[in-house]
């Protein structure tokens, strides 16, 4: 397990699919906000870069991911909905959106969701072109 700050006080990781277009947004509009989970600061980093790989360990495999991660800084990894669930409370309207999701029957809906636009987000959204392998040849994010 990696890690995840090396300086200060931990932080949480947070894993998202460098290579589609919801994701790439959704991170963008969360760094924006300052996200925090459970007080504890969010650092956010593609699913296609090397600290992702380490950080995740044996739960990293190769290929386009299937849903999102937190790995916190005891090394516990979550995953899909449940990653961004700790992410609820430390945003502007998050904490009503948190208790509303404890209801089971809420809950369930909002797995099938995830799992919904996950499976179908290149589809949707669209890709985008991941920086890193930009990088890695030679041109231009």
């Amino acid at each position: 397990m990696a890690d995840l700050s090396g300086r200060g006080p931990q932080a949480c990781l947070l894993v998202y699919d460098g290579q589609c277009r919801l994701c790439v947004t959704a991170q963008q509009g969360l760094d924006r906000l300052g996200t925090r989970a459970d007080t504890v600061p969010v650092r956010m980093v593609p699913y296609q870069s090397d600290e992702a790989k380490q950080a995740l360990g044996e739960a990293y495999r190769p290929g386009r991911p299937d849903a999102a991660f937190l790995v916190r800084p005891n090394g516990e990894i979550d995953r899909g909905l449940d990653a961004f669930l700790a992410l609820l409370p430390g945003l502007r309207g998050g904490r009503i959106l948190s208790v509303l999701l404890r209801l089971p029957l809420v809950k369930l809906v909002g797995y099938l969701l995830y799992w919904l636009v996950a499976r179908y987000r290149y589809q949707i959204f669209g890709t985008v072109l991941f920086v890193g392998d930009a990088e890695n040849r030679g041109e231009l994010g």
